[in-house]
Formats: structure tokens, C-alpha cells, sequence
């Protein structure tokens, strides 16, 4: 029946156009993978096989792939853009069901989880408090909370004092810079986030001795000393940490201290109701050379307040937050999963996929492990389809349905001619 063999070639070759228009019709969207068809012959059979004198009996749709295949990556403003630089999907919690897509257009809904267009959670490793990836898989969302401050504990100073000066001979007073030859500030933060002006006096009492002496400063200009550990507050004149230098200029003796690090009892500033500081002075980097006073370090870790200003994604997917203060905390990691059997998924819709029995179960891990890609943060990932390789195909889609055509309208002939024997 020649009628049957070229309509089955036409809905083959029509459904090969469908597959074509709908991977044409997405060439622009966003984490799409195009698809083929796939064609098997059919032949009659019976209990003893297919005859080999068989003409077959057409043709039949045997499967439609997708392709897999790396999308061009274009770049955006978004940082929460996310484009998969190799294998591996996004995943997607939809009220529960999950989901799994290479379309990383991301943003943040009004209750701060990362969601794409159509609402479906981005899903990965959460963070604790302090920042440490655990092992919970969940929605992840953006704290919009300020950073709490975190008050001065250490400073580190690495400055030269000139071993060249001449010792003032009087006994120190912080008002009156004839009474000392060095000095430098720092900004220090209290358990509010109050900033504090924390300075260092230098003062020389032999050829290879100094002392130093610190005070805090709160906003209002009142002045605290801050005692050495095993010192006594409130003297006049205050009490100094001793230091000693070698011959070399390296820094020798501490006293009191441990070693070359100035510990200080706590101090409280009252005026601000804070918690005491306890600050810690690592002066090992401090030398008494021949040159000009000079420091080239001086750092301190606390600091203030901070609120949200942005979004960072590494390419391991680690999303951090950055705040006002200078400071990151790290969020979430994004979890991606991929599949044994990729043409096994099941497609959603939407650039989404499900797992199904045939793809087997998702292996879930993080990027750049095992065989799952990068992330690229501020890019998406283009569709794969490639416009001139759709043409070509269309044209000889095309080229079969009207050769079944011709099949048809010439087994009409034939039939019409045998019908007018006479």
C-alpha cells in the first residue's frame, strides 16, 4: 500500500519540521538545547520474522534527542546571573518538586530566596553563622539583616623609630608633643560598632629604649588609657610599656608583655556602654634604625555596622554577601546536579527538566567537582541551536515531505489508471 508507506513519510517529515520550528523558534532562549529526530524503518512481520523479500511499510518517529551541548555565554549586569561553564544543571525547588535547568536568569523575590522567572527556588549548600559551607541542601536566601560589628581585639604595627632622635628628658604627657618623639592612629571599633581613635606614643628613654604608651578616643573627645596586663591605670605620669631594641635595630624585650606582643587589660570606654576592649599590640615588626620614623603597617581587626550592598557568585558557586563596612560573609553554595542517562530526563517546559527512572537519579555536588562545570557569574548561557544548521535541515525536511507527496499523487495515477481499464 503505497498510500500508508508515503503518509507515514510525511508525518515523519512533518514531525522532523516541528522539531526543526521549535528549535529555530528558541534559538534566542536562554539555556535551551535543541533537539533532532530520529527515524526507524517498519517492516511487516509474522512468527517466522520479516521476509526477505520485503518492501517495508514505511517509516516511523523511533526517538527525539536533545543535544547537550555547550551554549554560548553572554555576559550581564545581574551578578546573580549564573551561566554553567561544562556539565551539570541548576536546581530548582518548585513547591517542593525539583527541578532542573541550565537558564541561571536569577534574581531575589520579596522574602530574599534567589528565584527564577517562574518563581522556582534556586537550591544549595547552606551556610552557619560564621560563614562555613555545612552539608544542608535547601532554598537559598539572601539575609538582608546588617552585619553585626565586631569589636577591635588585635592590632599589628610594622613601623620604624628613629634611632637617631634625642630623648625628650621629661616625663610623658599625651597633650604635649615636646614630651614625646612618635605617635600614629588607628580607627578601633567597640562590641557596638562605635569607632574609636586608638593611638600609639613613642617616646625615647635611652639609646636602645623606648616607651609606649596608648589611649582611646571616643567620638565625644574623651580620652581612656589603655593599661598594660600587670600595669596599674590612673598614674601620673601614666604607666609605659618598656621596650628594648638590639644592636641591629630588631625588636628585643617587651615588659610588660609576652614576648614582643603588648597585651592590654580590658578597658572600658563608659561613655558608650560597650563591652570592655581587650586589645592585643603585636609589635614583633617594630625596628629602631637610623632613618626617619616611619610606619608601613598598621592593622586592626574589628569593625562597624554593615548593610547589604551587593552579591558576589565565585565560580565554585560560593555566594557571599558584601556590607557598607568593607566586610563578606559567605551565604550558600550552589548545588548542581547531573545525570548518567541526560536524553532520560524528562522536559517541563519552561528550560526545566525532571528526573525520570531512564536519566537514573541526580548526582548532586558542587561546581568544579567531579565531572559538574564552573559558574560564571553576571553570563547566561545561550541556546545551542546553530540558525544555518536548522535551515539546511529544514530544507531537506522539506525536500522529503514533497517527495512522499510525489509518492501519493503518483500511486493516485497508478490507481486511477487501473480503475479506467476497461
Amino acid at each position: 500500500m503505497p498510500f500508508r508507506i508515503a503518509l507515514s513519510g510525511l508525518n515523519a517529515a512533518a514531525a522532523d519540521l516541528r522539531v526543526i520550528g521549535n528549535n529555530i523558534a528558541n534559538s534566542s532562549t536562554t539555556g535551551f538545547k535543541q533537539s533532532r529526530a530520529e527515524f526507524a524503518d517498519i517492516y511487516a512481520a509474522s512468527t517466522l520474522g520479516v521476509s526477505a523479500n520485503a518492501t517495508g511499510a514505511g517509516v516511523k518517529i523511533s526517538s527525539i534527542k536533545q543535544e547537550f551541548s555547550q551554549g554560548n555565554i553572554d555576559f550581564t549586569n545581574n551578578n546573580l546571573d549564573m551561566a554553567i561553564s561544562g556539565e551539570g544543571f541548576f536546581r530548582l525547588n518548585e513547591g517542593g518538586s525539583i527541578k532542573y535547568s541550565r537558564a541561571g536568569g536569577f534574581g531575589v523575590d520579596r522574602a530574599g530566596y534567589i528565584v527564577n522567572s517562574e518563581n522556582q527556588r534556586l537550591t544549595g549548600y547552606q551556610a552557619d553563622t560564621t560563614g562555613s559551607i555545612t552539608g544542608a541542601l535547601g532554598d537559598i536566601q539572601l539575609s538582608t539583616q546588617d552585619l553585626a560589628p565586631n569589636a577591635t581585639t588585635s592590632v599589628s604595627l610594622t613601623a620604624n623609630l628613629n634611632s637617631s632622635v634625642v630623648a625628650p628628658g621629661v616625663n610623658f604627657n599625651k597633650d604635649d608633643a615636646a614630651t614625646y618623639n612618635h605617635s600614629t592612629s588607628l580607627t578601633a571599633y567597640d562590641s557596638r560598632g562605635n569607632a574609636l581613635l586608638q593611638t600609639l606614643y613613642f617616646q625615647k628613654s635611652g639609646a636602645s629604649s623606648w616607651n609606649m604608651y596608648s589611649y582611646l578616643t571616643d567620638p565625644a573627645g574623651n580620652d581612656t588609657e589603655m593599661v598594660p596586663a600587670g600595669g596599674t591605670g590612673g598614674l601620673t605620669p601614666p604607666a609605659p610599656v618598656a621596650l628594648t631594641f638590639t644592636a641591629d635595630g630588631a625588636i628585643s624585650t617587651v615588659s610588660p608583655g609576652t614576648g614582643a606582643i603588648a597585651n592590654y587589660d580590658p578597658t572600658t570606654i563608659a561613655s558608650l556602654g560597650s563591652s570592655a576592649l581587650d586589645i592585643d599590640i603585636d609589635i614583633n615588626n617594630v625596628t629602631q634604625f637610623g632613618t626617619d620614623f616611619g610606619v608601613n603597617e598598621l592593622l586592626q581587626d574589628g569593625y562597624t555596622t554593615g548593610r547589604l550592598s551587593g552579591v558576589d557568585v565565585s565560580e565554585s558557586g560560593v555566594i557571599s554577601a558584601r556590607y557598607t563596612n568593607g566586610q563578606s560573609l559567605t551565604l550558600a553554595q550552589v548545588a548542581m546536579a547531573n545525570f548518567s542517562n541526560l536524553n532520560g530526563l524528562a522536559q517541563l517546559g519552561d528550560t526545566t527538566w525532571s528526573e525520570t527512572f531512564e536519566s537514573g537519579s541526580a548526582l548532586v555536588g558542587t561546581a568544579g567537582t567531579g565531572p559538574l562545570g564552573l559558574i560564571q557569574s553576571g553570563a547566561l548561557e545561550g541556546s545551542n541551536v546553530d540558525l544555518t544548521e536548522q535551515l539546511v535541515n529544514m530544507i531537506t525536511a522539506q525536500r522529503n515531505f514533497q517527495a512522499n507527496a510525489k509518492t501519493i499523487e503518483t500511486a493516485d495515477t497508478v490507481t486511477q489508471t487501473i480503475i479506467n481499464i476497461r
